[in-house]
């Protein structure tokens, strides 16, 4: 397993050695010894799934003068492949803002061939774009705008969040579409907390926003396979789950410390990343009372060229979404008052 930032840790692999019963003329097979009650249990528990990477949470950089953020994943970071359906994230950790006349926030830009998913954990934003989508967004909700075909945006702290200040944490995802689906129409989805449906792991609980966990399915409309959920655990407590082999699958330590997979220590700012091939469940057992957003998708396969505000196949998309941009094709937003 490989971190990121160049610090390496060892995995330990232990090797079984399966033992072989002979009978052969004039000889005697030797008597096998019942497995002992933990032996049995080991033998039945299930196999935790491997670690493929882990990175740490870089150092904090703006987006516009409203987000002061930590870019955990995007693909200069990393092979996007090993990621795929899943292109950026950035975390913006707690932080205290002051009473503003001013909004801050990003203005006006556009966006082609993903969709945003913007995490609110604590104050609240304000979004509006050129396709008639919008809305504010406070603790618990999600926002889920779907760039496809083009759309100009713009995300800034709502106008009561300004009056008053207050602490601000935010998670911002890209998802990617696949190929066919790059140009289709833009689409806006205000998600609040009340309507996500909550999840059991034994000491810890969670909340489903995308996909279906547990016999329940999460209110978020995505265009790929994807489970989004996140896992909120005291302190001394274990969760455990399975997802769908084959599929990414990203554990994100949003807040707390604690080991995943049995034997790896993880803390805030951390991201998992499981081996997809691999069978097995994810488990993380926290020192400290932790947060956690875990993210499951289909990978799409297909090539991957970014540029800024950009997400396509090829070079030439690439260049076609500039020009069309430049010529208001994507639209534009109304001017405020």
């Amino acid at each position: 397993m490989d971190r990121i930032d160049d610090k390496t840790t060892r995995r330990e692999f232990v090797a079984g050695v399966a033992a072989t019963s002979l009978v052969t003329a004039g000889c005697r097979a030797p008597t096998q010894r019942p497995p002992r009650e933990e032996e049995r249990a080991s033998a039945d528990a299930p196999s935790l799934k491997p670690i493929a990477q882990l990175m740490s949470a870089r150092e904090r950089h703006w987006v516009g003068d409203g987000f002061a953020v930590s870019t955990i994943f995007s693909p200069r970071l990393l092979d996007p492949q090993l990621l795929s359906p899943f292109i950026l994230m950035d975390h913006a950790p707690e932080r205290e803002f002051g009473p503003t006349a001013t909004r801050r926030g990003v203005g006006e830009h556009p966006h082609r061939g993903f969709e945003t998913v913007t995490f609110a954990y604590q104050g609240e934003i304000d979004h509006r774009d050129s396709h008639g989508g919008g809305g504010t967004i406070g603790p618990g909700d999600v926002q889920w705008m779907t760039a496809g075909s083009g759309v100009v945006h713009e995300e800034k702290h709502s106008r009561r969040f300004s009056q008053v200040g207050g602490a601000f944490e935010m998670v911002q995802l890209w998802v990617n579409l696949p190929a066919r689906l790059k140009m289709t129409a833009p689409r806006y989805q205000a998600l609040t907390g009340a309507s996500f449906p909550s999840l059991s792991f034994g000491g810890a609980s969670g909340r489903l926003i995308a996909g279906a966990l547990q016999g329940q399915n999460g209110p978020a409309s995505s265009h790929t396979p994807i489970t989004m959920f996140d896992v909120t655990l005291p302190a001394s407590t274990e969760s455990s789950f399975e997802l769908a082999l084959g599929h990414t699958v990203l554990v994100f330590v949003l807040e707390g410390e604690g080991v995943a997979q049995g034997e790896q220590r993880v803390s805030t700012g951390d991201l998992l990343v499981l081996d997809r091939d691999a069978p097995g469940r994810v488990q993380l057992a926290a020192n400290s009372a932790t947060r956690l957003l875990v993210l499951s998708g289909e990978p799409l396969g297909e090539p991957v060229v970014a540029r800024g505000p950009f997400v396509m196949n090829t070079a030439e998309e690439i260049q076609q979404a500039m020009q069309d941009y430049r010529r208001g094709l994507m639209g534009r937003l109304a001017p405020t008052t």
